[in-house]
């Protein structure tokens, strides 16, 4: 990111310094669960880095609380609007996909809640709903610091921040969270089925009310609305994949989950993740929207 220092300014002077590094991945994290946009939450990383730079930060107690705070006041201007811009999005939104784990760029932050499941329900809160939920229950600032985000009271953003927990603790019920070996089993079963146009094969590892998901932004061809029932997304999976046979399939950590990557001429074609259920794929969600795919 450079040196803010000036000409001469002595290392005891710079608050900031390789604080930075340090607490980088807690402000892009923050940016990235309100937002769902890694390239949103790259610009966000990037104003902050400006706005601390050019502020006096001697009196400043606590950095990494008071970078948080301006990643969320940025962050939260950007949510606003961004469900204006939702509103008008070509055929389903997913999150963009976060790799996480050893195929990320850059140190991430990791949790259920960088999850594509958990971003989705996320994104049913109302904006002041999501700001209070994961600067307090994900990154635990105080009350006070949210309250002057979201220019509220106190009590106002304990009563968003509790209303918020009750509605993800609700629809986390109809959920279920399925383990590393579960999600690392069925996804090679798929992989194997799908590679080789498996039709029953596919059907069987998908739910019978499994629903198919593909975000192409408008950008490439993609079913505009989600479509349902294993037998027909079986379907669909099996003719797509004839009409685009992939270079290859790999495996990655997205979102902390095992994902699967679609590779074709080259490059980056799709990122898919997936929501188990009893042992089978009850919703599988693929990115194909090539803005969203462009930092992989």
């Amino acid at each position: 990111m450079g040196d803010w220092r000036g000409p001469g300014r002595p290392e005891r002077e710079d608050p900031l310094g390789a604080g930075w590094e340090r607490h980088r991945p807690t402000v892009f994290g923050v940016a990235y669960r309100l937002l769902g946009s890694v390239a949103d939450a790259e610009d966000v990383a990037q104003d902050v880095w400006l706005r601390a730079a050019g502020a006096d930060l001697r009196e400043v107690d606590d950095l990494q609380a008071w970078l948080v705070t301006v990643a969320a006041r940025r962050s939260y201007d950007i949510l606003k609007s961004a469900r204006v811009r939702r509103e008008t999005y070509v055929g389903p939104w997913l999150p963009e996909p976060l790799l996480t784990g050893p195929d990320a760029s850059q140190p991430v932050l990791v949790d259920e809640s960088v999850s594509s499941a958990m971003l989705l329900i996320m994104e049913e809160l109302s904006p002041p709903e999501r700001v209070a939920f994961v600067l307090h229950d994900v990154f635990g600032l105080e009350f006070g610091r949210i309250a002057e985000v979201l220019d509220v009271s106190v009590p106002g953003a304990r009563q968003l921040a509790s209303r918020a927990r009750r509605r993800v603790a609700n629809a986390k019920q109809s959920t279920p969270h399925a383990s590393k070996a579960e999600r690392e089993r069925v996804l090679t079963a798929f992989r194997a089925a799908y590679e080789a146009g498996d039709l029953a094969g596919l059907v069987r590892l998908l739910h019978p009310g499994a629903v198919y998901v593909t975000d192409g932004g408008g950008k490439v061809s993609a079913a505009r609305k989600p479509i349902h029932g294993g037998e027909r997304v079986a379907e669909v999976m099996v003719r797509t994949g004839l009409q685009w046979h992939p270079d290859r399939i790999d495996f990655a950590e997205v979102g902390g989950e095992l994902g699967l990557v679609f590779h074709r001429d080259g490059r980056v074609y799709s990122v898919d993740t997936v929501q188990i259920t009893d042992g089978l794929i009850s919703a599988y969600r693929r990115v194909i929207n090539p803005d969203k795919l462009a930092r992989l």
